[in-house]
């Protein structure tokens, strides 16, 4: 495989159950197979995916001392500013040479999740940028919506209720993340320098991208190959959660972004499941002896993104 299939999403959107199996059983073989595809036809409208890119290029245009008041490092809740070189995606390798800023769900301060302290549900922050807010929670909930959409897909293709995931996607943890890398200039060798070598921790991520090159994927005969910008399509990649939940029936991948020769940007959107939903592979696959014990989607995201930073209050 040299190339990462495209698949359409109008299907699953069709009234005609025959169109949405015939959908569903793409995206199934995609996540057996290479765990990543390309998705088009998608429902977004693109002048929402071009204001995200603008969104972006504000923040990060601020200065380094208004994005530090934002600091992920103030969050107990994976929110806020992650500052050049304070990640290190593949630890064995170093840090990444990239910034990044995450937007969760707008809960209110006064929300009884928030008071009570639960893990992912904090309250986000917020760039001092008029109407920086609601343009990038527009994109936020599309983006969810579209995430809850390919999951009927998936439950259609493993066999299950169609809405099996829905009543889990209820009120999902899910994270709007904007990245920027700086151009290289041929000073950063590693191959994974901007973001190292790794698969993501949920169950899908939505992935926007530029038209810089960068983003490369690792296919099943163990050869790198490229991810390039399609027009009007999302770069969209199964998780970890979702590969333990399915028993490995779906298969993570690891990916990489190579120091790019100009900036970069791209925008990714991780969906997991509600935070106290138990992932147990006896739900999905019942007839398979379970690889793994059951866990909240809270535990084992929290396991996951405590390895990443050098600096983070517990989660």
């Amino acid at each position: 495989m040299s190339a990462l299939p495209i698949i359409s999403l109008a299907g699953l959107r069709s009234d005609v159950p025959a169109q949405r199996r015939a959908t569903a059983a793409e995206l199934g073989r995609a996540c057996r197979e290479v765990g990543f595809f390309y998705a088009t036809d998608h429902g977004i409208p693109q002048a929402v995916c071009e204001d995200a890119f603008t969104l972006a290029k504000e923040l990060f245009a601020l200065p380094i001392a208004e994005k530090e008041v934002l600091s992920i490092k103030r969050s107990p809740h994976n929110r806020g500013y992650v500052a050049m070189a304070d990640e290190k995606l593949n630890p064995e390798s170093g840090a990444d040479m990239k910034e990044a800023f995450n937007i969760g769900t707008d809960f209110p301060e006064d929300h009884p999740d928030v008071l009570a302290g639960k893990p992912f549900r904090g309250v986000n922050f917020w760039p001092p940028i008029d109407g920086w807010r609601q343009r990038a929670l527009d994109y936020f909930n599309h983006c969810l919506e579209l995430g809850r959409t390919i999951h009927r897909g998936f439950s259609m293709d493993l066999g299950l209720d169609e809405e099996f995931f829905a009543r889990h996607l209820s009120s999902p943890i899910a994270t709007l993340r904007m990245l920027r890398y700086p151009p290289s200039a041929g000073t950063n060798t590693r191959e994974d320098g901007g973001a190292g070598t790794h698969s993501d921790y949920g169950n899908i991520t939505i992935l926007a991208t530029d038209k810089v090159a960068g983003l490369e994927v690792l296919n099943r005969q163990g050869e790198w190959i490229q991810a390039p910008h399609v027009p009007g399509a999302f770069v969209c990649n199964i998780g970890d959660c979702l590969m333990r939940w399915s028993n490995d029936v779906y298969v993570s991948t690891p990916h990489r972004v190579r120091p790019p020769a100009q900036e970069r940007y791209s925008i990714a959107h991780f969906l997991e499941v509600n935070p106290d939903s138990v992932v147990d592979p006896r739900d999905v696959v019942p007839d398979q002896a379970p690889k793994y014990q059951p866990i909240t989607c809270a535990d084992y995201l929290a396991s996951r993104l405590n390895a990443t930073y050098d600096h983070r209050e517990p989660e």
